[in-house]
């Protein structure tokens, strides 16, 4: 639902985008902000007490229990939760005195804000960390920046995405807002193929390191095909083969691809996912 926001705003104009980026967010939430959020809707004290108490309970770092005075442990399974709560009184103070500025998007700690004219989206720059200071919080300067959308090359990365303005192919003059993924989900990618087709796996049956990757690309295909990501796939996919005919070949004795390339076409693929031919958007060629 965020993505398809961000998709249908620009292409209403709004193509100034405050990206912006909260500063040590998990580890920056105050108690006391918390607690206050969570009454507005929690009136059964015990309640409030657990929470407040696991809270105070501490990180175990795997050497030493650390008692932070601010904050909720990252990748604790309540984190995410509390983290939102917090949030939702931004939403609501945007929504109650500067939807004007802009349209907010969030999803967790990452947002952005879709604005009309530069003029607005400053104004929503300032407008959120007035905010977040509010709350405790802050906006990490380094990593919040302004975009116009209508410059060339201009984008943003929003929930694994690269978000860009881009020329149709068919309409010429036209432009609408188009996502692929991003270069760093792109990498993270590729780190976990070469992972899971890795040397160190070679006394494993060929049909299980298949079933490892075809887990991971299923997931990151059910994901990213809701984009226009048919260039990115095509690379992903030209990876896959190249990893697992190295991998084929090497465990066989050959140095190379070739032979294991000659496997893989002799039998099919041994069975592995494919990644184009699943987007739900026409292809986009633009310049990365």
């Amino acid at each position: 639902m965020a993505l398809e926001v961000i998709r249908a705003e620009v292409n209403r104009g709004r193509t100034w985008v405050v990206d912006a980026d909260i500063a040590s967010f998990f580890d920056s939430i105050r108690p006391d902000v918390l607690r206050a959020a969570l009454e507005e809707r929690i009136s059964d004290r015990r309640v409030l007490g657990l929470i407040m108490g696991w809270l105070r309970a501490g990180v175990w770092t795997g050497e030493t229990l650390l008692h932070p005075e601010s904050g909720t442990p990252q990748g604790g399974v309540a984190s995410p939760l509390l983290a939102n709560v917090v949030l939702h009184r931004l939403d609501r103070i945007w929504a109650e005195r500067h939807r004007r500025l802009g349209v907010l998007v969030r999803y967790a700690d990452d947002l952005v804000v879709l604005c009309p004219t530069k003029e607005r989206a400053d104004a929503a720059l300032a407008a959120l960390a007035e905010i977040l200071a509010e709350l405790g919080l802050a906006l990490a300067s380094a990593k919040t920046h302004v975009v116009d959308l209508r410059e060339r090359g201009a984008g943003f990365d929003f929930l694994g995405f690269h978000h860009r303005r881009v020329e149709s192919f068919t309409r010429k003059g036209r432009y609408f807002c188009a996502r692929w993924p991003s270069p760093r989900a792109v990498r993270r990618a590729k780190e976990r193929i070469r992972s899971h087709t890795d040397r160190r796996w070679l006394m494993l049956d060929v049909e299980d390191i298949v079933e490892r990757l075809n887990r991971f690309l299923v997931g990151w295909r059910g994901y990213f095909a809701k984009g226009n990501s048919t260039t990115v796939f095509h690379d992903l996919d030209e990876f896959v083969t190249e990893r697992m005919a190295r991998f084929i070949s090497n465990k066989h004795g050959h140095h190379g691809r070739n032979y294991g390339l000659r496997v893989l076409i002799d039998h099919d693929d041994l069975g592995l996912t494919r990644l184009v031919g699943s987007v739900r958007h026409g292809p986009v060629h633009a310049v990365r």
